[in-house]
């Protein structure tokens, strides 16, 4: 395959992940689970793509930038998302380049320790008394049970799905 395909398939990709990101995270949205600090984002399933491609990188932290245009917190939230959400994403890529058994599994963790400390600590930084312990762990604690029911419950079986079409997909 030239270069210019090459590029051409890398970009295309990124920008339907980007696009599946934002629909899936204004879904959530309109169910009031998007934004806050109890948050089950549809979109967070899609994690587990950076283990099958690099384009997943760039189409993960652009939907969550554009996804984010939408969030009460405005362009904090546009800023501290995407970089929780680009660290996941090579984070998960990282990780299978080396256990692709247990990939599934481990990709479960970067979203929700960048999501509950990044994101966790810009909501508690709302909170009408300000940044505490006590509210930065409850919140962050919310974050990261989102994170996990949703990348547990969406996002592992979204990998096994595709896992065996994977080269023929990305």
């Amino acid at each position: 395959m030239s270069k210019t395909k090459m590029l051409s398939r890398f970009v295309v990709t990124a920008a339907l992940i980007a696009a599946a990101y934002v629909v899936l995270t204004y879904l959530s949205a309109a169910f009031g689970l998007a934004y806050g600090g109890i948050q089950f984002r549809l979109s967070e399933a899609l994690n587990v793509l950076a283990a099958f491609t690099p384009a997943a990188v760039p189409g993960l932290t652009l939907g969550c930038v554009i996804a984010n245009i939408g969030s009460p917190f405005g362009i904090i939230d546009v800023i501290v998302g995407a970089v929780a959400t680009c660290a996941s994403a090579v984070t998960i890529s990282w990780i299978s380049k080396f256990g692709k058994k247990a990939t599934p599994f481990l990709s479960i963790l970067p979203p929700t320790v960048f999501n509950a400390v990044l994101v966790g600590f810009e909501i508690t930084a709302f909170l009408p008394e300000g940044v505490t312990a006590l509210g930065f762990l409850i919140t962050a604690l919310q974050v990261a049970v989102g994170e996990v029911a949703v990348c547990g419950v969406l996002g592992v079986p979204l990998y096994y799905g595709i896992k065996n079409r994977a080269k023929n997909l990305f």
